[in-house]
């Protein structure tokens, strides 16, 4: 009862909240304008935060990805259980009652991990932790056994080139953060065979560890022999580092059974909200379907795709229909590098002056501080603004520069962009790992997410003009 006496107060809440305040159109809108257009939506945000964080949607976000996440698991480009997936969120939209849910065709890579170990030999028998990374050629079928050269950057590789010949590269690359890191990962396996290496071994990315293997894409080049690859824990990796310093040999076995198949075909997932008086314009809200094939894939990215389905929840539950089309984006292949974003941006960016602006939810759903912003220095004072609605749950900053593989083909293009900021401190704990599960999730956390977001979508997809470029 509660809620139908909220819906039908929205109805009734000030003739202004959303719409244009230009007194004759020959008159450009001030930014004074604008703020009270903004300050219009002050009832809206609170409804929509009541409802996520207090009301009968508390915690549903969360739920929604624990079902799916038990009931799917990981989720793989090309494998079974990312088509599972798909057939499931394309069922769960429908139910929900969303708009124009649809499927968008998109051939997608499909590797396999198959069985995989790896054992050090000498000085003493033990087993090392591994997860082949993506796109890794298999050992031959009797493995690979050979000493190895540990190193601790692509410079000591290169100045220690003459030693490299036939052994397995271990690199025990520092953490300094993901971005400047991950490139050990991405192009280990390809420096390691420029100079002879027969394998390579990955310190896992992470920036902390309980002897766990963190795995992800990894790039061959075309003029150089690939050679497997796989990741190994921090822990393995330190601890060979230490041997090799003494000075003491080290040998490891090392057997693979990764295989490539042709590309398959797979689905970006779509549902709306029409606009009611722009439709043909958009405003994007999105997170990536797909996830490694260890853990659950809950951190990365169910948490991002499901605060943003609920998104298109809230504002339904309460009646709302912003001007333009609200559009719900469950991207395919993301961990492969923006593989379905790539088609989807391919497909439609005859379209781009009617993209609003882009946003997406991939670096988790923890206690959000609030969002990072692309776009103009117009549109960055147009999002703070919209940012102090946020108040009453304290999530008001906004950062520079938005982050997601997905959504930064448009972004390169000058469509405005935003992506969710949180708190990171735990998140490469987990990241591409077997600790990428529903433990790692918060409702609590999620339903604030779910709020911010909801909330930015909205009042951008609702005020009577587009954001500036």
């Amino acid at each position: 009862m509660k809620y139908v006496f909220l819906i039908f107060f929205i109805n009734l809440l000030p003739q202004y909240a959303g719409k244009s305040l230009r007194r004759d159109d020959s008159y450009p809108k001030t930014f004074e304008d604008i703020k009270n257009e903004i300050a219009g939506y002050t009832d809206i945000a609170k409804a929509i935060i009541d409802l996520a964080v207090h009301g009968k949607a508390q915690n549903r976000s969360y739920e929604r990805l624990a079902l799916f996440a038990d009931t799917i698991g990981p989720r793989l480009s090309g494998s079974k259980n990312l088509d599972a997936a798909i057939k499931y969120m394309f069922s769960a939209l429908q139910e929900d009652g969303l708009e124009n849910v649809h499927l968008e065709p998109v051939k997608v890579p499909h590797w396999e991990r198959g069985e995989e170990f790896a054992m050090m030999l000498e000085p003493r028998n033990h087993s090392i932790a591994i997860l082949g990374l993506g796109s890794s050629v298999a050992t031959p079928p009797e493995g690979i056994t050979a000493e190895v050269l540990v190193v601790a950057s692509f410079d000591e590789l290169h100045k220690r080139a003459q030693e490299a010949k036939g052994k397995i590269v271990v690199y025990n690359e520092p953490f300094i953060n993901y971005g400047e890191t991950v490139c050990y990962r991405s192009q280990g396996a390809v420096e390691a065979a420029k100079v002879g290496a027969v394998a390579s071994l990955i310190r896992s990315v992470a920036s902390f560890s309980i002897h766990s293997p963190h795995t992800g894409w990894q790039n061959y080049q075309p003029d150089v022999p690939r050679i497997p690859t796989a990741c190994i824990s921090v822990e393995d990796a330190e601890m060979m580092s230490r041997m090799s310093f003494r000075g003491t040999k080290i040998v490891v076995h090392l057997k693979m059974g990764a295989k490539t198949y042709p590309d398959s075909p797979s689905f970006n997932t779509v549902a709306e909200i029409v606009g009611s008086k722009y439709p043909e314009q958009i405003v994007l809200v999105s997170g990536h379907l797909d996830s490694w094939d260890v853990g659950q894939g809950a951190m990365d990215d169910g948490g991002g795709a499901f605060i943003s389905w609920e998104a298109l929840s809230l504002i339904k539950d309460l009646g709302l229909r912003p001007k333009r089309t609200l559009r719900l984006v469950l991207w395919t292949a993301e961990e492969q590098g923006g593989i379905g974003a790539e088609q989807y941006y391919q497909l439609h960016k005859e379209n781009i002056s009617n993209f609003d602006i882009v946003m997406e939810s991939d670096e988790g759903t923890f206690k959000p501080s609030g969002l990072g912003f692309t776009g103009s220095a117009k549109a960055r004072d147009i999002v703070n603004e919209i940012m102090t609605l946020l108040l009453p749950i304290n999530v008001t900053n906004v950062y520079d520069n938005a982050d997601g593989t997905d959504i930064d083909y448009w972004m390169r293009d000058g469509v405005p962009g935003a992506s969710l900021r949180d708190d990171l401190s735990k998140y490469f704990w987990f990241h591409h790992s077997q600790g990428d599960t529903m433990t790692v999730q918060d409702p609590n956390q999620m339903n604030l997410c779910a709020a911010v977001w909801t909330v930015v979508s909205y009042v951008i997809a609702d005020m009577e003009e587009m954001l500036p470029r």
